[in-house]
């Protein structure tokens, strides 16, 4: 497919709340695989459609060689605690430390317009929360505390 270049904080898109996905059409599969390409291309672990420009409720995560396909995920429960330093492709150069629920449980449709839920603990679950905040408008560093560049 396509690699796009990555929106920066400071766009308004990353600060809008994107619109949720009424239908899957190609034009919505075309989305999920350049946000793929995307996310690969930049050693990231999870990119949203606000991140390439596109309002749309669709990310992608991959943060332990598993590939997760999102439309219009939304967390319904979350469990205990996790805090790590976290970083973003939209805000490049910065990491902050970022709490977290340590294990989530995620309903979304997938490509074939099918509702699944994943329950996923860690690194993936930070991921997914990251991402679906994008989706709400929210940046890791609305979040994080200590703040500091990237060494």
């Amino acid at each position: 497919m396509a690699v796009y270049q990555i929106v920066r904080k400071g766009d308004s898109v990353l600060r809008e709340k994107a619109k949720s996905v009424v239908q899957i059409t190609p034009n919505i599969l075309k989305l999920i695989e350049n946000l793929r390409d995307t996310m690969y291309a930049s050693n990231g672990v999870g990119l949203a459609a606000p991140q390439i420009g596109v309002s749309k409720r669709v990310a992608v995560v991959d943060a332990e060689e598993e590939l997760l396909e999102l439309i219009n995920p939304e967390v319904i429960k979350g469990e205990g605690s996790q805090t790590d330093s976290e970083g973003c492709l939209s805000v490049p150069g910065l990491i902050g430390d970022v709490t977290r629920y340590n294990i989530v449980w995620v309903r979304t449709l997938n490509r074939s317009g099918e509702t699944v839920e994943y329950c996923r603990e860690g690194l993936t679950a930070r991921a997914l929360q990251h991402e679906i905040d994008h989706l709400d408008g929210v940046l890791f560093i609305d979040k994080a505390a200590d703040i500091r560049p990237v060494d």
